[in-house]
C-alpha cells in the first residue's frame, strides 16, 4: 500500500483490488471532487471581495492581496468593444499582450459585460471570469481523474489544492491549462490527432503546451511510435493555423505582439534574474532574454534525458512536468498563476500529498509577499523589503525544483521492466510464467498475473499509443 493512501480513505480512495466496480458509481466518484473544486474557487473570489467592493486601484489592492490582471487587462486592453474590437485594427480596437486564443477569449467575454461605469463594467468582468474559471477548472478536475482512471483518487491533488484559492482568478491561464489537460486525455484515448489539436489550440493561448508535445515527441523516440506522434503533430498545427489564420486576415499584429513585448521586457516578477535587480544590480534585458532562452533550452535537455536515460520509462506527465518546472523558474517571470501549468500534471504524476504540500506552501508564502513587496514600492514603511522579497522568490524556485526532483526520482526509482512477454507469478498465481505484453498491466492485474494495484508498481494509463511498445532507444548516462 502507498503511503497516501490513509490520507485518500478519508475522501473514498481507490477500489480495492478485489472491490466490485459497481460498489462507487463515476459520479459518486468524481462528483465530490468538483463540489470541493467549485467551493474553493468560490473562496478565491470571496478572498477578494475587498477590490470587488473597491475597485482595483492603487496600492490597497495590493495590501489587501486581492490585485488581478483582469480588470486591469479589461480597462486598458479596450475590452467592452468585444472581439470584434480584437479583430480590428482601427482606432479603439482591443489590443493585448496575450496569446492570441487568449486575448480572443478575454475580448470576447468582454463583450457580454453592460454598460455602466467603470468600476462596475471591471466588477461584470471580473464576476464573468470568475464563472468561466470555474468551469475551465472543473472540466480540468473530471478530465484529470478520467485520464486515469484506475486512480481516480490521485485527481484530489488538483480538485482539493489550497492553490485553487489563490492563483486561478489572477490571470487568464486557465484556458490553456484546460485546453492542455483534454489533450493528455485525448492521448491517453489513443486519438492522436485530437491531443494534437487541442494541444496546438493550448500553444495559441499559451506557450508552455509546446513542452508536451516534445515530451511526447522524446517518449515516442524512446518507444518508436514516430506515427502516433506526427499525427499528434499534424493535429498541433492545424489547431495552430485555425486560430493564427483568422488574425493573419484581420489583425496580424495580433500574433505577434506577445512575444515581441516578451524579448524586450527586463526580469519579471518571480523571476530568478529579478534577484540581482532586488539586491541593487539589475541585469539588461538583453542578458535577461539569453538566459530565459537558455533556461528554455535547459528544460529541453532535462526532458530528454529523464525520458530516454530512465530504466523504466516515465510518463508523458512527468517528462512534461519536469521540462515545465525548469522553463518556469528559468523565465523571464514566474508570476503567481504561473504555477497552475504544474497542478494538473503533478495530479497525473501522483504526486504524494506530502511533497504537494511542501510546494504548494512555499508557493501562498510566496503569494502573499509578492503583494507586500509590490505595496511597499509605494509605502515603504509598510512593504517588504526587496531583500527579504528575493529570499521568498527562491524559496519558491527551491519548491518548484523539489516537486520536479521528487517527479524524477520517484520515476528513476522503478524497476526496470520485466523482460518481454514474461511476467514473474505473484502469490496465489499459477507456477507457470504468463505473457503479460508491457503496458497492459491493468488487463493482467485483472487476471490476477500482474501487480497489485495497490502496490507501488506504476501503470501508465496515459501512454496512449505508447503502451505496449518496447523501448528501441534508451540512452545510459555514466
Amino acid at each position: 500500500m502507498t503511503g497516501r493512501q490513509p490520507a485518500l480513505t478519508a475522501v473514498g480512495g481507490p477500489l480495492g483490488r478485489h472491490a466490485s466496480a459497481r460498489a462507487r458509481s463515476w459520479p459518486a466518484t468524481v462528483g465530490p471532487m468538483l463540489v470541493v473544486t467549485a467551493a474553493l474557487v468560490s473562496l478565491g473570489a470571496l478572498q477578494r471581495s475587498h477590490c470587488v467592493t473597491e475597485g482595483w486601484n492603487g496600492s490597497d489592492q495590493f495590501w489587501h492581496g486581492c490585485f488581478s490582471d483582469l480588470p486591469a487587462l479589461y480597462r486598458i486592453g479596450n475590452l467592452q468593444s468585444g472581439l470584434g474590437g480584437y479583430l480590428d485594427t482601427g482606432a479603439g480596437a482591443a489590443t493585448l499582450d496575450q496569446p492570441v486564443l487568449t486575448g480572443a477569449v478575454m475580448s470576447l467575454l468582454g463583450g457580454f459585460v453592460p454598460d455602466g461605469n467603470v468600476l462596475d463594467q471591471t466588477r461584470w468582468y471580473f464576476g464573468l471570469w470568475a464563472l468561466l474559471a470555474a468551469a475551465l477548472l472543473l472540466l480540468t478536475v473530471y478530465l484529470t481523474a478520467a485520464s486515469r482512471p484506475r486512480h481516480v483518487a490521485d485527481a484530489w491533488l488538483l480538485a482539493a489544492s489550497p492553490l485553487l484559492v489563490l492563483v486561478p482568478l489572477v490571470s487568464a491561464d486557465t484556458v490553456g491549462v484546460a485546453l492542455v489537460a483534454a489533450g493528455l486525455w485525448s492521448w491517453g484515448r489513443r486519438q492522436p490527432l485530437l491531443a494534437g489539436l487541442l494541444l496546438g489550440l493550448g500553444v495559441a493561448a499559451r506557450t508552455y503546451p509546446l513542452l508536451v508535445l516534445l515530451a511526447l515527441v522524446l517518449l515516442g523516440v524512446r518507444t518508436g511510435r514516430q506515427r502516433a506522434v506526427i499525427r499528434t503533430l499534424l493535429g498541433a498545427l492545424a489547431g495552430v493555423a485555425a486560430v493564427l489564420l483568422l488574425f493573419l486576415v484581420a489583425q496580424p499584429g495580433a500574433i505577434t505582439r506577445a512575444y515581441a513585448a516578451w524579448w524586450r521586457t527586463e526580469a519579471g516578477l518571480g523571476s530568478v534574474w529579478m534577484v540581482p535587480q532586488l539586491l541593487g544590480k539589475a541585469l539588461p534585458a538583453g542578458a535577461v532574454t539569453l538566459l530565459a532562452v537558455v533556461g528554455i533550452a535547459a528544460a529541453c535537455a532535462a526532458g530528454a534525458v529523464f525520458a530516454l536515460g530512465t530504466t523504466r520509462r516515465p510518463t508523458v506527465a512527468e517528462v512534461a512536468l519536469v521540462m515545465v518546472a525548469v522553463a518556469l523558474v528559468t523565465g523571464k517571470s514566474f508570476p503567481v498563476q504561473a504555477s497552475l501549468w504544474l497542478l494538473p500534471l503533478a495530479a497525473l504524476c501522483g504526486v504524494r500529498w506530502r511533497d504537494h504540500l511542501v510546494w504548494v506552501g512555499a508557493e501562498a508564502v510566496h503569494f502573499a509577499m509578492v503583494w507586500l513587496y509590490l505595496g511597499g514600492m509605494s509605502k515603504a514603511d509598510r512593504g517588504l523589503p526587496p531583500s527579504w522579497y528575493a529570499a521568498f522568490l527562491l524559496l519558491r524556485v527551491a519548491a518548484v525544483l523539489y516537486l520536479a526532483w521528487r517527479v524524477w526520482h520517484t520515476a528513476a526509482q522503478r524497476p526496470g521492466a520485466p523482460e518481454p512477454g514474461l511476467h514473474a507469478p505473484g502469490a496465489g498465481a499459477s507456477a507457470r510464467s504468463e505473457p503479460v505484453p508491457a503496458g497492459t498491466e491493468p488487463l493482467a492485474v485483472a487476471h490476477g498475473l500482474g501487480p497489485d494495484p495497490d502496490s507501488d508498481a506504476v501503470v501508465d494509463e496515459l501512454a496512449g499509443d505508447f503502451t505496449d511498445a518496447p523501448d528501441r532507444l534508451l540512452v545510459r548516462l555514466g
